[in-house]
């Protein structure tokens, strides 16, 4: 690897190394190393605990609400080989990395290959920089996968995700009352608010309770500051 190869994938990086031989390991597969000591398996490795210390701890900051078997799940579906294989070959990681004679494909390097660099990287820049530095790759490269994780985790499920963080934060319920009812009883729409310990929150309209309580919940979530403002249910028409 020369100079210019280094300088370019550290520009795709957004890193630059002070010790660029780690770079060169982390890119440097063992079907061309000399010895599996000299290929980036052990980075690889290294890389892989940085990157679920990273995203748990972003998870743990991200959303307060979140209980244990919550973020294991977040975390399975983001630090993934799927996940970071994807991430390697959509940034163009993957066209960095050395093999043998054999590995190369027309479409590219295995995904499994193109998994291991991203973690073997991520192991570099953690050696070479330190965690924040490393923290900073991980979260510019995995945000939009631990948002949509959450989301896919988190769908259609605010009332839960409101009963577990009011059950921990005040040993208390949350109370969903009717409010109002609206149009015939083949097209109704129904209000519906939520009450936690003595604070009313917004209440919301749904074409069924279940729906007016998830968009309370949800609404109430907001409010607390556990979740972003994207309203899903509409008013009486």
């Amino acid at each position: 690897m020369d100079k210019d190869f280094i300088d370019a994938a550290e520009e795709l990086i957004g890193y630059h190394f002070k010790d660029p031989d780690l770079l060169k390991t982390a890119l440097t597969h063992a079907s061309i190393a000399n010895t599996r000591l000299e290929s980036n398996e052990r980075l690889e490795f290294l890389g892989d605990a940085v990157l679920g210390l990273v995203v748990v701890h972003d998870l743990f900051e991200r959303y307060p609400g979140l209980l244990e078997g919550e973020m294991t799940k977040i975390k399975s579906a983001v630090v993934s080989r799927q996940t970071c294989a994807k991430i390697s070959q959509l940034k163009g990681l993957s066209e960095f990395i050395v093999t043998g004679k054999g590995m190369s494909r027309p479409s590219g390097v295995p995904r499994s290959v193109a998994a291991a660099a991203l973690e073997a990287v991520v192991g570099a820049i953690y050696l070479d920089g330190g965690i924040d530095n490393a923290r900073q790759f991980i979260v510019r490269h995995l945000a939009e996968h631990i948002e949509e994780a959450y989301a896919n985790e988190h769908q259609d499920n605010f009332k839960s995700m409101l009963q577990q963080h009011v059950q921990r934060k005040w040993n208390t319920t949350p109370d969903y009352r009717l409010l109002d009812e609206k149009g015939p009883d083949h097209s109704k729409c129904f209000e519906v608010a939520v009450v936690v310990d003595g604070r009313h929150f917004p209440s919301a309209w749904g074409v069924n309770k279940k729906e007016a309580e998830q968009e309370a919940a949800r609404k109430a979530l907001v409010a607390l500051g556990l979740v972003g403002d994207e309203p899903t249910s509409a008013g009486p028409s």
